[in-house]
């Protein structure tokens, strides 16, 4: 399973140093193991800018500047959730592209809107895209945050090469 990330994390990094660009994270549900994984390949500080572990909503609210009254509507995992993170993230960094994963790993904290393996996601490159999925996983705790991490790494591949 490892392999895979270190994989991903490596053509990611090699595409952003091309690109010229330096991403940032904000992560609730995976919990920072997506900063771990990049910062996991060798050089990556020059293409790496910072991770907000935000798995509070106060966290959420304090670091990233997501809005409290938003999160009360909305919820910690929602569209607008991701939106406001990745936002925050990249307004609060150096960095040019940032992702952003909130979501209910489990085993607990699930209802039926939401069930457990629910994970949002967004992605922007500075302010001329955001792209936002929500997926839902199956699996144990490690599993649903294992996915999380996978699909994160991927997207960001896709939208890099895609251009946006």
């Amino acid at each position: 399973m490892s392999e895979t990330l270190d994989a991903l994390s490596l053509a990611l990094g090699k595409r952003l140093v091309a690109a010229g660009l330096r991403l940032a994270t904000a992560e609730s549900c995976t919990g920072g193991w997506l900063a771990k994984v990049v910062t996991d390949i060798p050089g990556s500080s020059g293409w790496f800018d910072r991770g907000f572990v935000v798995y509070s909503n106060v966290a959420k609210e304090q670091m990233l500047g997501v809005d409290a009254a938003m999160i009360a509507d909305e919820g910690a995992v929602s569209e607008a959730a991701a939106r406001a993170m990745v936002a925050g993230a990249l307004a609060r960094s150096e960095a040019q592209i940032a992702v952003a994963v909130t979501g209910i790993a489990g085993p607990g904290g699930g209802s039926e809107e939401k069930p457990v393996g629910t994970v949002w996601f967004a992605w922007a490159l500075g302010e001329e895209w955001v792209d936002t999925q929500r997926l839902q996983f199956a699996g144990n705790r490690e599993e649903v945050r294992h996915q999380s991490v996978r699909v994160a790494l991927e997207r960001l591949l896709e939208l890099l090469d895609s251009g946006g």
